[in-house]
């Protein structure tokens, strides 16, 4: 990457809003030609991870970004049991076709009502005791129906069903000539395998899954730096996480490095990939890379549900951040990850072109069906899900259980979060798969705005200017208003 005017560029301090990317000449035919895969890991078709936030990564988020293609990290709060059953959920699902819920034909609608919104493809599969589908309940089955009524009553029987191995192009249009949204999926014996939509269809022309070395979805999780680091780190690892996070506020600090340390030491902890953060100087890059981190996480204050900057006056915008960290990285070999502040997929590009290898959303993807949170409903009938950030008061109070009451409230006090805050799941975009086309198609363009094919190509070519306030203000949508 060059600045447009490096004389005066280099100098400043920027964020996401004070760049953009100058457009160069573009040799290919198409932006299909764009390779999105990251060139720090052997995994993933694009460079988008879901955060490490209690509110953003459960099983589901983890499950289904594998599946598009990028990976989940489960938060550092989760009980080990808990991320134990995930990873073994995650490793087992399968790599194609997204989880089917399911109920036996004695279900009843309040069954269905429990389940149907745990994933974006808005359908509960009746089936019997050999997996194999009696039909099919939808939302629009549910609606002026009493909640006791039996599903056998409302199922729609003998539904339109999908052969396991099937292509996109030949699901899409099956899908298209029933005027269905999605299909289940059954394997050669009638059983049911899991559930393909139309709209995945289409994504897989585009993402193939982040699998591990046995052909599984891919999993991550995050520790912290305090208590029994070396133990929970072991337990991880023996779970089969397939990249460990070491996380933490302020990363560069005397515990962190004794914790990289640690872990790097431990047996099998040099077969998976170690990140490590947050940092946001050239100093703190180089400290967590020299301590045994394989990758460092960037930015300190960005997100959406963090005041530390507002707490505390400390931090550094996004753009330079990452900028300096990618540039002590590449000194040694080795790559960072953008964490946070992602709002639209202009800042996944602009990210990458300040030298990341991949981004970390968080908040973005809160408001969609796969994040942990229950659905719930505003005055005006809005869907929406609460979140909150990792270093708030709530999620201080839910880390620190074992202690004593007193002790707790004392830790709370010292608070960088938002505990409570709606995110609204919005029309068209309540799926992070949804989001993540969005984010995957617009830094394809980016890439062939710059003249570049692959991300190594894009690192090396993009030229990055500086704008007004203003200039950032005109590339707005605006609404015509009569």
């Amino acid at each position: 990457m060059r600045f447009l005017h490096p004389e005066r560029d280099e100098q400043l301090e920027l964020s996401l809003d004070d760049v953009f990317i100058v457009p160069a000449r573009f040799e290919g035919g198409s932006r299909l030609e764009v390779d999105l895969s990251p060139i720090d890991l052997d995994f993933g078709s694009h460079p988008v991870v879901s955060a490490n936030m209690n509110s953003v990564t459960g099983k589901r988020m983890a499950e289904t970004m594998a599946r598009y293609g990028g990976l989940g990290v489960l938060p550092q709060d989760m009980d080990l049991r808990t991320v134990e059953r995930i990873v073994r959920h995650v490793h087992a699902a399968h790599p194609r076709y997204d989880t089917a819920l399911t109920v036996g034909p004695e279900a009843t609608l309040r069954d269905v009502l429990g389940l149907i919104r745990k994933r974006a493809h808005d359908m509960v599969v009746v089936v019997d005791e050999q997996r194999r589908p009696l039909g099919i309940v939808t939302s629009a089955d549910l609606r002026g129906r009493d909640q006791y009524t039996p599903v056998s009553r409302l199922m729609s029987r003998q539904p339109v069903t999908l052969r396991a191995g099937i292509s996109p192009r030949e699901a899409f249009a099956a899908l298209e000539r029933e005027r269905l949204k999605a299909a289940p999926v059954l394997d050669a014996d009638g059983r049911l395998v899991g559930v393909l939509t139309r709209d995945d269809a289409l994504r897989f022309e585009l993402l193939r899954p982040s699998l591990n070395a046995e052909g599984r979805l891919m999993v991550g999780a995050a520790l912290g730096i305090a208590g029994r680091v070396e133990q929970i780190a072991a337990e991880l690892l023996a779970i089969g996480v397939d990249v460990l996070v070491l996380d933490t506020a302020h990363g560069h600090q005397r515990r962190m490095l004794e914790a990289i340390r640690a872990v790097r030491e431990l047996s099998g902890g040099a077969q998976v990939p170690l990140v490590a953060g947050n940092v946001c100087t050239a100093e703190g890059t180089r400290e967590l890379l020299e301590a045994g981190a394989d990758i460092v996480k960037v930015n300190i204050g960005p997100g959406a549900m963090c005041t530390t900057r507002m707490q505390t006056g400390c931090g550094r915008p996004t753009f330079s951040a990452v900028l300096a960290c990618a540039r002590e990285a590449e000194r040694h070999g080795r790559f960072v990850w953008a964490d946070g502040g992602v709002r639209r997929p202009r800042d996944v590009a602009l990210y990458l072109a300040a030298g990341a290898a991949r981004v970390m959303v968080g908040t973005l993807f809160a408001g969609t069906y796969e994040s942990p949170a229950d659905v719930q409903f505003d005055a005006q009938g809005r869907m929406f899900k609460e979140s909150y950030g990792m270093a708030s008061a709530r999620a201080v109070v839910e880390r620190t259980g074992e202690l004593d009451p007193f002790e707790r409230a004392r830790r709370a006090l010292y608070r960088e979060g938002v505990s409570h805050a709606k995110v609204m799941l919005k029309p068209g975009r309540e799926s992070v798969g949804a989001l993540l086309m969005e984010i995957v198609t617009g830094v394809q363009s980016a890439f062939t705005y710059a003249g570049a094919r692959t991300a190594a190509e894009f690192r090396e070519r993009v030229v990055v200017g500086v704008q007004t306030v203003h200039g950032f203000r005109e590339g707005l949508p605006r609404e015509l208003v009569e």
